[in-house]
């Protein structure tokens, strides 16, 4: 688990350089930092790092992993011709075409992530901390620029939970709470330029 996350923070930290190479001790340079996806599970993984093992903290490092392998491993297929390994480059395809599934789904993941993390608290295994930090990281992940699917997995509960909460066989008190569940989440969301 602490390997996992500690390659995961390394592989965050030299992308980050790749994208940002010359560091500097200025606020612009700390805006263009926090933009950065990379310094976004940076952040994560030294978050998860200090905390007691859960294995669902992994699921996002284990799907980047996979689409990072994808694409590298086309990258070296190509180098090696166009005919060679013709398995190895289905299951490449198969990836690359489910790759917005599999980002909807670390979203997905990411979001659901902090209610866990709540748990964690509660029961000892996080620093007080934790959910700070965590509620700041999702709030990151949900002003991406680069990658909108944290923000689309929002919208897209909310019409789920706004959808459940008309239906007819919801009960008044339950309509209630969802509502004020929607909009509780709704104003902790930050603005999006």
């Amino acid at each position: 688990y602490y390997k996992a996350l500690m390659a995961n923070a390394a592989t965050s930290a030299l992308r980050l350089h790749q994208r940002l190479p010359q560091v500097q001790l200025s606020r612009e340079f700390l805006f263009q930092f926090l933009l950065e996806d990379s310094a976004h599970y940076l952040f994560y993984s030294i978050m998860f790092l200090y905390s007691g093992p859960v294995t669902l903290v992994l699921a996002p490092v284990f799907l980047f992993a996979v689409l990072h392998a994808a694409s590298y491993s086309l990258t070296l297929l190509d180098t090696l011709g166009q005919n060679s390994w013709w398995g190895a480059r289905m299951l490449i395809s198969f990836v690359e075409f489910q790759s917005r599934n599999i980002l909807r789904m670390v979203a997905f993941n990411e979001i659901f992530l902090m209610p866990l993390v709540v748990f964690l608290l509660l029961s000892g295994k996080a620093s007080l901390v934790t959910p700070f930090l965590y509620y700041r990281f999702l709030g990151l992940r949900y002003s991406s620029r680069r990658n909108p699917y944290c923000r689309t997995m929002f919208h897209e509960l909310k019409l789920a939970m706004e959808q459940m909460s008309y239906s007819p066989k919801c009960p008044v008190f339950a309509r209630g709470l969802i509502q004020k569940v929607i909009q509780m989440v709704g104003s902790l969301a930050p603005t999006v330029s």
